[in-house]
């Protein structure tokens, strides 16, 4: 449990927190400066903020639990800096020259008004069924491990940290804004880097060192290779390969959740570096956050620590992080620890109350009621927050459910795997493909969205023996089929969708596609916003990215 010591800690954290708020939360009476900080922000700030949002509780309570039960499997999510640097390469010169405020707006400049809806409410809707619901399940989880009986149950300590750790960034997002998001997720980021980085050399320490874990692997195999066999019911290699790049660009090149923060930017060189530096912090993941739940799987079966088992007698993963840091830290460690979680909590929670009201309020309200005042336009942003995540608090239980049967984790990313394809395939073909019209986007995200969450749905009947799938031989076999083959086949669908709906239509006219496709893009200027410190910085986190995937591809 939690000593004196370690509430201090927490404490000071909070306070500093406070300060950061007060200070930023002044001059918010614009709407430029609420939803992107008045576009000034340096990169520093903008790349700690992009991996201090990835990486919230949902991260390091999840990867852990998957670290400990799965092992590798899911590390290459956590690989994903290259695609970092395709959102500065790529994707950042289109959004920041075409003067946009969100992803939608920016469908909208190249495919019309009805696909600017379209990701909206898609975007909206998965903030509910992902990043809300998890991130707020992934923080009561820590709360019912850490305090099971200071309110009464474990139960009651579940809702009450969930409702707290809600309503406390709540208030700082929609008091400080975006600059308030931005400077406290900043802050944050080291606080969570150092306070992972020391439970993993705790860990180690405890277990005996490096080639202790590396051995424990090397046992288990099958279960904790970086690449398993086709045949491999969780993570076969190809269905890796099929699902992980597909979700990587979706999150980190198109999503409004991410994406705002480069949006934020002084000017593309500044937008371009924040993108790289993120590459650059998003590559220490697997060794902070994966690796302590394998440490704590060899813990526990040496019988060093007693990690929380489910109903079916197998490790919690879940519980793994929080019952490490009861078990394994030191009072006061334990509290910058605590202090790490909730950084990472409040970060990703934060982002995305900033995200969901910018989408809310530029691409459905102001498009309903163009003349309110930037003043109102703030008001209608805050509200929608607060809609948003009543809708996510309500999908917890859910949520839970099914994450119980399959992982925290591996839920996540089941569930973005079937949002991503559709949106992937629009914008990707949007940029290289010049024939690609609005009929064909449409389709594509329409039609890919109802076939993902018609997948989803299933599954989730599936999972739970519901007599709508069982016994229906059709059904079942959705059910049960592997979601990253799934997410494979969703993207191939929404490619189909698109590229022959456009074909049977008319091509977009010249004025729709000028400065929005490879072929149209103004090259001049976004030559002139980079020079060789970007190629530099550039190759080092392409090339650690590499290191990392061969160093664990024959670790054991």
């Amino acid at each position: 449990m939690l000593g004196v010591i370690d509430w201090v800690v927490v404490a000071i954290y909070f306070l500093i927190l406070v300060g950061i708020v007060y200070y930023t939360a002044r001059k918010q009476d614009s709407a430029e400066d609420y939803f992107l900080a008045g576009r000034n922000v340096g990169w520093f700030v903008i790349g700690a903020s992009l991996f201090a949002s990835n990486v919230g509780s949902e991260h390091i309570v999840g990867l852990a639990g998957s670290g400990a039960t799965s092992g590798m499997g899911m590390a290459h999510w956590e690989l994903h800096a290259w695609a970092l640097i395709m959102l500065g390469w790529i994707f950042v010169p289109f959004y920041y020259t075409s003067g946009v405020s969100t992803m939608p707006e920016f469908l909208e400049k190249r495919f019309g008004s009805t696909t600017r809806w379209v990701l909206s409410l898609v975007s909206l809707a998965a903030y509910v069924l992902t990043k809300v619901s998890v991130t707020v399940y992934a923080g009561a989880i820590v709360f019912k491990t850490l305090l099971p009986e200071t309110f009464g149950t474990p139960e009651n300590a579940f809702w009450i940290g969930a409702f707290t750790t809600v309503i406390l960034t709540g208030f700082y997002t929609v008091f400080g804004g975006f600059r308030a998001v931005l400077f406290t997720d900043a802050a944050q980021a080291f606080i969570l880097l150092i306070g992972s980085a020391l439970i993993t050399v705790i860990g180690l320490n405890k277990l005996g060192g490096w080639s202790e874990l590396q051995s424990f692997a090397s046992n288990n195999v099958a279960d904790f290779a970086l690449w398993r066999p086709m045949n491999d019911p969780d993570f076969p290699w190809l269905g890796i390969l099929m699902a992980s790049p597909i979700i990587g660009i979706w999150y980190w090149c198109t999503d409004q959740y991410i994406v705002q923060r480069t949006l934020a930017a002084k000017n593309l060189c500044t937008a371009r570096r924040g993108a790289i530096w993120g590459g650059f912090l998003k590559i220490w993941p697997v060794l902070i956050f994966l690796i302590p739940g394998l440490i704590g799987a060899a813990l526990h079966e040496k019988g060093v620590i007693q990690l929380p088992l489910n109903s079916e007698g197998t490790i919690d993963g879940d519980r793994v992080f929080a019952t490490m840091v009861v078990e394994m830290l030191p009072i006061g460690f334990r509290g910058l620890v605590i202090g790490g979680l909730l950084a990472a909590l409040m970060s990703s929670l934060s982002s995305l109350f900033n995200s969901s009201a910018s989408l809310f309020t530029h691409d459905v309200y102001q498009k309903l009621f163009p003349q309110t005042s930037p003043s109102r336009l703030v008001s209608v942003g805050r509200t929608a927050t607060v809609v948003v995540v009543v809708l996510g608090m309500l999908w917890i239980p859910v949520m839970a459910e099914f994450s119980e049967k399959v992982g925290l984790y591996k839920y996540l990313q089941n569930v973005q795997g079937y949002l991503a394809p559709p949106i992937t395939a629009v914008f990707l073909l949007g940029l290289f493909y010049s024939r690609t019209n609005s009929a064909g986007a449409i389709a594509g995200l329409v039609l890919g969205f109802a076939a993902g969450m018609g997948k989803l749905a299933i599954e989730i009947l599936y999972q739970n023996k519901s007599e709508w799938v069982m016994g229906n031989s059709l059904l079942e076999a959705i059910g049960k089929f592997n979601f990253l083959y799934a997410s494979g086949v969703l993207f191939a669908i929404a490619v189909a969708l698109v590229l022959i709906v456009s074909w049977a239509t008319a091509p977009p006219r010249q004025q729709q596609i000028e400065g929005l496709t490879f072929a149209q893009m103004d090259r001049a200027t976004v030559r002139a916003s980079w020079g060789w410190p970007e190629v530099v910085a550039t190759v080092v986190v392409l090339g650690a990215t590499a290191g990392f995937y061969l160093y664990f591809s024959f670790w054991i």
